[in-house]
This record gives structure tokens, sequence and C-alpha cells, in this order.
């Protein structure tokens, strides 16, 4: 599932992903286990509200490598 990441057309981080989900563009949601979930919780109601998939993995590093980043990310969005 994370390989998906690193070629497809996303973006990372909570704002970009939260207006990508508003604006209707998100394809898939993934969010990291290991984030603050004052910053994921409020995403994760949002894609249920907008019928986005929600993808759950273990740590933001994780997350970050797979994306392709060098750095650790609470949420990437796949982009339609």
């Amino acid at each position: 599932m994370l390989k998906e990441l690193r070629s497809e057309n996303k973006v990372s981080g909570a704002k970009q992903s939260r207006r990508a989900i508003r604006a209707g563009l998100a394809r898939a949601v993934y969010l990291a286990g290991d984030a603050d979930p004052a910053l994921t919780e409020p995403l994760r109601a949002l894609c249920r509200e907008k019928a986005v998939p929600v993808i759950d993995c273990r740590a933001m590093r994780e997350l970050g490598q797979a994306a392709g980043i060098q750095v650790g990310t609470a949420v990437v969005t796949l982009l339609k």
C-alpha cells in the first residue's frame, strides 16, 4: 500500500491535505498512528464526512519515507 505513495500525485501535511479533502481532490488519506491525535482526528472526521478512505500507518517516519520525503509526516493525501 505504501509503495503507491512514491509515484502518485500527493500532498503532505495537515493544511494541504485539509484543502485537498475539502476541494474534493483527495483519493485517499494516509495517517500516521504516532502523530498527535489533535491533528489527525479532525482530518479523519473530515474524511468520513467527504467519504474519502483513510489508511492508517504505524509511524510518521515510515509514512515520510514511503512518500519520498526526508522527514516524518503525520498525513499524506493521494490526489485524484
